[in-house]
């Protein structure tokens, strides 16, 4: 090793000191290479970049942008992100493979020495070793170290994210993680590649690898889980709880299979419950949402509308009980409000169960004051089955109203109520 590699080598052993001793955690992204894995999805280079600008400007450390050896616009979209966003580190994704690193290193040029970086993989697990590789374990941590040392010649930022770790015997992932270090590896990942484990057993596999790898100090430790069970983000966060360093994950946990860990999971989680994890993430709430917008405009993929943080349904109610709540004071309801996630203020629907309350506020919003006579007949007819199982919008109230009190050509409509209520808004017509 030159008299330069050493100084470099140290450099980078006292940064992963600085992170460690500081307690930051770091959030990664991999929409833009395993989010893109979902099946039915492609990102064009043009849309890759956009949202990598949108990542960076929400604050995320560091972006997976591809997987360089997979085709040449994957090259050509990472050097697209390298021109264009400041701040993350930009990551490419490489099997254990010279060939997969010399890809990486052509999309990675021009990026600055420190804010590129280069992820290697390469089955590790039992099942992974006899059945896809056909390698003993020397034969794989051989691969490996090899890969690791031609990586440094390019990348000083190096991770060594094996698969199938959470199927890996754990003195085996503990003797390559070892080695991986050694090679001059800054960061080993845990992966949970088919989405098995539960939370209790991912804390205790990261402990259980904070106390038998001997060099750990040396490389930060970070984590990557899928969907498979519904577990991502609880395991995820049992991780944060242990000490993990990262967190790797997906906008809307699109992915594989199941999908990701979300990562607006993760920082809404971190972000209200402060005094459990005790974690500074860097990453701003308030683009939350505009983030998961964005991701679903591009990549064609809509989330469930029940899902936690982004999803439709979170600020939207159709229960009476719950609407009165919500008029009253809308913490009564929520876990927290719409603008800490960049959202649109909550919105009270009309359907089979919502109450008085609601249908004469959502009226007075398009403009019709209403008797208490008018309030009770539109709400019997929600009830006794209108038209449609549920009136959101501006227009579908309108639409309501309409089919409740239709009126013969000339004849007179409600009157225009003289103030809208100002708390509670629904999208325009």
């Amino acid at each position: 090793m030159g008299i330069l590699s050493k100084i470099l080598r140290q450099g980078e052993r006292i940064a992963i000191w600085h992170h460690k001793r500081q307690g930051r955690l770091f959030l990664s992204d991999t929409t833009l290479r395993d989010g893109e894995q979902m099946p039915g999805i492609r990102l064009h280079p043009d849309d890759k970049v956009t949202i990598a600008k949108a990542l960076a400007e929400a604050g995320i450390h560091s972006i997976d942008a591809g997987f360089p050896a997979a085709a040449r616009e994957e090259i050509e979209s990472i050097q697209q992100i390298v021109r264009a966003v400041r701040g993350p580190v930009i990551n490419a994704h490489c099997r254990t493979l010279p060939a997969d690193i010399d890809a990486a290193a052509e999309a990675l040029q021009g990026a600055m020495l420190w804010r590129k970086g280069v992820t290697l993989f390469i089955g590790i697990s039992p099942i992974h070793r006899e059945r896809k590789h056909n390698k003993s374990k020397a034969e794989i941590i051989k691969m490996a170290v090899d890969a690791i040392r031609y990586a440094k010649k390019t990348f000083r930022i190096v991770t060594f994210g094996p698969e199938d770790a959470s199927r890996t015997e754990p003195e085996y992932l503990y003797q390559i993680y070892e080695e991986a270090i050694a090679a001059g590896a800054t960061t080993v990942g845990f992966a949970d590649t088919v989405g098995l484990l539960t939370p209790e057993k991912a804390a205790d596999r990261i402990k259980g690898i904070q106390d038998n790898v001997k060099n750990l100090n040396r490389a930060l430790l970070g984590v990557h889980f899928h969907n498979d069970l519904g577990l991502a983000t609880a395991n995820a966060l049992a991780c944060v709880r242990e000490g993990a360093n990262i967190v790797q994950g997906t906008i809307n946990g699109i992915g594989e299979r199941a999908g990701n860990t979300a990562l607006e999971e993760v920082v809404m989680a971190v972000h209200l419950h402060k005094d459990q994890y005790l974690r500074e993430h860097g990453v701003n709430p308030k683009m939350l949402f505009e983030l998961s917008e964005l991701v679903a405009k591009l990549t064609g993929y809509q989330p469930q509308t029940n899902k936690p943080v982004v999803g439709r349904n979170l600020f939207l109610t159709e229960a009476g009980v719950h609407q009165d709540g919500m008029l009253k004071d809308p913490v009564n309801y929520l876990p927290f409000q719409p603008d800490e996630i960049g959202a649109p203020p909550p919105r009270l629907v009309l359907g089979k169960h919502c109450g008085r309350r609601a249908v004469r506020h959502r009226l007075e919003h398009i403009g019709k004051q209403v008797t208490d006579e008018q309030v009770e007949q539109v709400l019997q007819y929600l009830k006794r089955g209108a038209k449609k199982r549920m009136y959101d919008s501006d227009e579908d109230v309108r639409e309501l109203f309409d089919e409740v009190f239709a009126a013969p050509s000339g004849a007179p409509h409600l009157v225009a109520s003289k103030e809208a209520a100002e708390q509670f808004v629904s999208p325009p017509a």
